[in-house]
């Protein structure tokens, strides 16, 4: 684009000149043009063939290949006195002359420029460095795409990536590496990743996660060298002074930032000695007419690559050059990961460093969460915290960083419940990408004289900005708005996710009206105008609409492009465990099993190495199964007979049973029997939660049915039929919905409640909390169910009868289609040879996933034998299931 005349931009303006299209340019151009742009034009030369786009959100590209990612509105580029130069390479700065140059030859002068040239990528100082990848760009989200799609079409397997560097890009990169299906190892110089933004406790359980989620860590070490390893199996090995090589197929960088700094350099400016810009408070370098921005400047000895004090530092420019006195406050070191599955966050003094600082720590290893409070000395100044595996309570304290706690810090853990409903005061910020606060949403609320408040995401969204960066704050925002709507009278939204604008049980009613079979087809008809055209989604609406789905068609879950919807379990047919492999548990209706049938489950257990648990569910848990192996498995139990018991999904896991009047002196129903009728009917089907049943024999309610969403209980006349009991952190009896039902109109109460539950409620809702929820509570419950009070009884028994018609086993359904095994394909080196990331000690016969320690211990040569698991399944009958050897532990 060329340089527009004095005429065109104003004769006699200050002309500003930015240098950079990253985020910390665009917010400054946001910031300049917001104030009127006053006496000045402003000229923005990005390198780039795209005006600025978000960096922060480059994994949305893995996920969307369409997504640019531009920011802000494309008005701002329309503005008279800005311009947008693309493809231009700015190649010298001269202070004195007030001029740039670029690579096409142009000499432009200017008043001010603003240095926003960000970082570059760097790759470790080894040799063979020129052979790795880097993550920092849509270019490069791009290739890698392309060459994992690449690599497995040449090498006819599922590739492995190594990533360097366990940071939030590194992890980014990694998450969208394994999404696209490559097998990924992950390799840092600490003990733990994310290390720069967690604490050990909360890094430490992150790499748990990670491990559980299929990822292979190599922590505490850097790489030597890359070799070409032209005649393996593998394109390259990667070296390790203290420890043995990785072979891949592709090597990613993603170590930090190198800040780029050679334009001022070669201008003569002052650099730090680790690289960057010096800047002062007002973000001015050591000439008076350039400033930097963003990951380029180097404030107090330091660069920072996050997002939120680059745009501090565009405002305090902006404000600068409009005459003002801003002054910035320094780094806001606030991270929240953006990796499907994955919850973390950190924020302030993440390691206790502040003189008296306490911390308040909930730390729960088997359930994968980690949290902690940093506080003042009286535990009420919030100084910090970190957030790993439910970081639900971190937007709503980030705000309050260096303000005084409503309650006391352990009230916002999740061992307290989750958190303190509080208002948070007008200057609390809420969204530090674009530095709004709490007030500034509820004046959005309020509206301004004859315009009407904001009153939906989206509507806030245009009108303040909140959360069209990185997106982290829109919870936070969202309760802000709501509860200022409340506070007016005006009615909240029942909105499920910003992609819809009907609650789920609207959602379901319209899917089900118009006879919709497809995700692409629910977001043209319901979605919202910009998501029907570019068929977006989220994680809210995409699991819930494949649910609904499967509800209401009763079809294989993962068949026609559902499979993408749904999360890893489901994905799987299976449930992940902590090590990454995967546990099996078949159906065993009611706890009853033929002595034929325990033979196949020991069979199978013995054959494939894998640990056995009697359920609370009367089941039999098989633990320690890969992907790859999960077909064979399967294969060995629908043979016998065995069907998924889809431990996995948000359907009926289980119906518990008492023995009944069949043994038992006391029982006076057969429970036995109409547990198995029960599980029988309703297996497969899909619902807003997991659901459980219980059926006890007599009212000694062995089967604990009353703590079950649906539970039966015989007396002398019939059955009593409980509703809304549910087990778990907050457990609720069960109340009683009628009583001294015969068969036949047990069976019909529940048809009734269980369809009615699957269509209107909410998602992820168990049926304790949506029958409270419910106008009129169980009361309301009753006369749907009992009274047909509003005239549906007849089509929600017939929507049962569909699906008992229409069941088919899932496992069944895989092993007969070719296409459908695909997604089982091998994630290790070879589909024949072990799994080397794998590790076991035998505890009480069984094998067990090894602990760090035990890993550790090994690898230094004392300590127990650490055990391989077979990576081909054994002939039924063979012998041994172990391969007692030592395992490195990668």
């Amino acid at each position: 684009m060329p340089e527009p005349s004095a005429a065109a931009a104003g004769a006699g303006l200050r002309h500003v000149a930015v240098i950079g299209g990253g985020p910390a340019a665009h917010r400054l151009m946001e910031a300049l043009a917001s104030r009127g742009l006053q006496d000045m034009r402003v000229s923005l030369f990005t390198e780039e063939a795209l005006p600025p786009y978000d960096r922060v959100c480059l994994s949305k590209r893995f996920e969307d290949s369409s997504n640019d990612l531009l920011l802000g509105q494309p008005q701002l580029w329309e503005h008279p006195r800005v311009s947008l130069h693309t493809g231009t390479e700015v190649t010298a700065v001269d202070p004195a002359a007030g001029t740039l140059s670029t690579a096409d030859g142009q000499t432009i002068g200017f008043d001010d420029a603003v240095l926003a040239t960000g970082s570059s990528a760097p790759r470790p100082p080894i040799t063979g460095a020129e052979h790795i990848a880097v993550y920092r760009t849509l270019d490069d989200v791009d290739w890698l795409t392309q060459r994992v799609k690449q690599l497995t079409a040449e090498l006819g397997r599922t590739p492995h990536c190594v990533v360097i560097g366990g940071g939030l890009l590194g992890l980014e990169a990694a998450g969208g590496l394994k999404g696209h299906g490559a097998d990924v190892s992950i390799v840092h110089s600490r003990d733990y990743v994310m290390s720069a933004q967690l604490d050990e406790g909360g890094g430490r359980t992150l790499n748990r996660l990670l491990s559980a989620q299929g990822y292979h860590l190599r922590l505490g070490q850097r790489p030597s060298a890359l070799t070409v390893n032209a005649a393996g199996q593998y394109r390259y090995m990667l070296s390790f002074p203290k420890s043995s090589d990785i072979a891949a197929d592709l090597v990613v960088a993603a170590i930090g930032i190198s800040a780029r700094d050679e334009l001022a350099r070669d201008a003569g400016l002052t650099l730090s000695p680790g690289g960057g810009v010096v800047i002062d408070g007002t973000c001015a370098t050591s000439s008076s007419n350039i400033w930097a921005i963003g990951e380029v400047a180097n404030y107090e000895g330091t660069c920072m690559g996050l997002v939120a004090p680059a745009n501090a530092m565009a405002e305090v420019v902006a404000d600068r050059l409009c005459g003002g006195a801003a002054e910035f406050e320094g780094f806001d070191t606030a991270a929240k990961l953006k990796l499907a599955g994955l919850d973390v966050a950190s924020f302030g003094d993440t390691l206790g460093e502040t003189p008296g600082a306490l911390e308040v720590v909930y730390a729960d290893a088997i359930g994968g969460v980690y949290q902690k409070l940093v506080v003042t000395d009286d535990a009420k100044t919030l100084l910090g915290g970190v957030f790993v595996g439910d970081a639900g309570p971190y937007t709503s304290l980030r705000p309050l960083l260096g303000r005084d706690l409503p309650a006391e810090p352990a009230a916002f853990l999740s061992t307290s419940g989750g958190g303190v409903d509080m208002d948070l005061p007008d200057d609390a910020q809420v969204c530090s990408c674009k530095d709004i606060c709490a007030g500034d949403i509820r004046t959005a609320v309020a509206g301004d004289g004859d315009a009407p408040g904001c009153t939906d995401i989206g509507g806030l969204k245009a009108c303040t900005g909140v959360g069209t960066q990185c997106g982290s704050c829109i919870p936070l925002a969202k309760k802000v708005m709501e509860k200022e709507m409340v506070a007016r009278g005006v009615e909240v939204s029942t909105a499920m996710c910003e992609h819809f604008r009907h609650s789920r049980a609207e959602l379901f009613d319209a899917v089900r009206a118009a006879g919709l079979r497809s995700f692409t087809e629910i977001v043209e008809a319901f979605g919202t105008p910009a998501d029907a055209q570019l068929n977006l989604g989220c994680d809210i609406c995409k699991p819930v609409a494949a649910s609904m789905l499967a509800a209401m068609h009763d079809e294989y879950i993962l068949a026609d492009g559902r499979g993408s919807l749904q999360d890893t379990n489901d994905r799987a047919l299976a449930n992940m465990q902590k090590n990454g492999t995967y546990s099996v548990m078949p159906r065993i209706p009611a706890g009853e099993i033929t002595p034929q049938k325990l033979a196949v489950i020991a069979e199978v257990a013995q054959d494939f190495g894998l640990y056995t648990k009697i359920s609370a569910a009367q089941r039999i848990d098989l633990f320690g199964a890969q992907l790859q192996d999960l077909p064979a498995i399967w294969t060995r139990l629908v043979e016998a007979g065995f069907e998924s018991g889809q431990a996995y999904g948000k359907s009926l896991r289980n119906v518990k049973s008492c023995v009944g009047s069949t043994w038992c002196r006391y029982g006076v129903q057969d429970s036995v029997g109409m547990g198995i009728f029960l599980e029988n009917r309703y297996k497969g089907l899909r619902s807003p939660h997991k659901m459980k049943f219980g059926v006890s024999g007599c009212a000694r309610e062995c089967a604990e049915a009353r703590g079950k969403d649906v539970g039966i209980i015989a007396t002398s006349e019939g059955w009593n039929m409980y509703v809304g009991g549910n087990g778990g952190a907050t457990p609720v009896h069960g109340q009683l919905l009628a009583k001294d039902l015969d068969d036949e109109t047990l069976v019909k109460y529940i048809d009734r409640y269980i369809m009615y539950y699957i269509r209107t409620a909410d998602r992820l809702q168990r049926t304790a909390r949506w029958i409270e929820e419910l106008p009129g509570g169980v009361d309301h419950v009753y006369d749907v169910v009992v009274n047909d009070s509003l005239g549906i009884a007849e089509d929600l028994e017939r929507a049962i009868a569909t699906h008992v018609e229409r069941y088919e086993d899932e496992w069944a359904a895989t092993l007969k289609d070719p296409e459908k095994l695909r997604r089982f394909r091998s994630f290790v080196n070879a589909p024949d040879s072990p799994d080397t990331g794998l590790s076991y000690v035998l505890e009480r016969g069984q094998p067990r996933p090894a602990t760090a320690q035990e890993r550790t211990a090994a690898e230094a040569g004392h300590g127990p034998v650490l055990l391989a698991g077979p990576r081909i399944p054994l002939r039924p009958g063979a012998e041994g299931s172990l391969a007692q050897e030592k395992v490195e532990v990668i």
